[in-house]
């Protein structure tokens, strides 16, 4: 039989049990989520330095890359294909070429700038390609000239353009005697001078 002596006896080690487990519980519990806790930071940080490699491998394709193609791009700006249209440039251009082909003047219209027309053939990324239409008459002494004035067109730094279309006419100048030293021929050409930037903020590629 228990008696009462006895419980009083077991009082003291009844309550340090107890005591103790509920330390031990609550040391389970703060060990569990420190444990998860630690496991988090843990998964935190692998990403954070994931993603630092990854920074730091990104800069090196980058830098790779400006090294690879800086040399081409400069070419590019200096050659007017870069950057802002230089029509001051193009009309110097014109002048000088006319000058080394030596043929009677040069009548040009230009049209305003605009995204190029067959831009979504190309895949030109976050570029913006543009162009502006210029419409060219001159008098020719004879055929050759033409393509001696192109010629002479594309050896200037003055920007980029490609030829659309030409046609020539005869001004009926010639006599018995034969041609003329003066203009025999009218050619009206038409280009498209090119541009390309980086496109800006809400910029519509054409």
């Amino acid at each position: 039989m228990i008696t009462r002596q006895d419980v009083d006896a077991l009082r003291v080690p009844l309550i340090t049990l107890l005591a103790t487990l509920v330390v031990a519980a609550t040391m389970i519990f703060v060990s569990a989520a420190l444990r998860d806790n630690a496991a988090q930071l843990l998964t935190k940080r692998e990403n954070e330095l994931k993603q630092a490699r990854l920074k730091i491998q990104n800069a090196g394709e980058e830098k790779e890359m400006i090294s690879r193609y800086l040399s081409g791009y400069q070419q590019l700006a200096r050659a007017g294909f870069v950057g802002d249209e230089q029509r001051i440039n193009w009309l110097d251009s014109l002048r000088s070429a006319n000058e080394e082909a030596r043929i009677y003047g040069v009548e040009y219209d230009i049209s305003a700038q605009r995204p190029y027309a067959y831009a979504s053939e190309f895949n030109v990324g976050q570029l913006l390609l543009q162009e502006s239409l210029m419409h060219l008459k001159f008098r020719l002494l004879h055929e050759e000239d033409l393509p001696r004035f192109f010629d002479a067109l594309a050896r200037r730094s003055g920007g980029f353009y490609t030829i659309d279309e030409c046609t020539m006419k005869r001004l009926g100048t010639d006599t018995e005697k034969g041609p003329q030293l003066d203009a025999n021929l009218s050619a009206d050409c038409a280009l498209r001078w090119l541009t390309v930037t980086p496109a800006k903020a809400g910029a519509k590629k054409g």
